[in-house]
């Protein structure tokens, strides 16, 4: 087996220390508040099968740096707007790495989801039905 410098549960636990971490009942709460903007970072195929939070956008988690930077030839202008990202994956790992990541190349008005999709289930969150 190899020694690795970082676990990947470190990377998460270190980035959840240099993030805004929202718990559930605090982003439903949020959640019809026109200037948040939940930000999906799983698999096409998670989303799919699950569905997702309402009126969440979808961003590949290997596209999220390229989608955010106005100077990528890959950028959303979504991004360009005065929002409130909330990151979720399904538990919440991808997204607190998520999170971190948009936060390193300047993207500031960010929060990361506790417990992900499978905890806003949990709570009865508003969800798109899997198509």
């Amino acid at each position: 087996m190899i020694k690795l410098k970082n676990s990947a549960i470190k990377l998460v636990e270190n980035a959840k220390k240099q993030i805004l971490n929202l718990n559930v009942d605090d982003a439903i709460k949020m959640h019809s508040n026109k200037t948040n903007l939940f930000i999906d970072v799983r698999d096409i195929r998670e989303i799919k099968k699950n569905g997702r939070i309402l009126g969440a956008k979808h961003v590949p988690r290997c596209m999220l740096e390229f989608w955010i930077d106005p100077e990528s030839p890959y950028h959303k202008k979504f991004f360009n707007d005065n929002y409130h990202f909330i990151f979720y994956c399904a538990s919440d790992w991808r997204s607190a790495l998520a999170t971190l990541s948009a936060n390193e190349v300047g993207l500031l008005n960010t929060s990361h989801l506790i417990g992900g999709f499978n905890k806003w289930l949990e709570k009865k969150g508003p969800i798109e039905v899997p198509r």
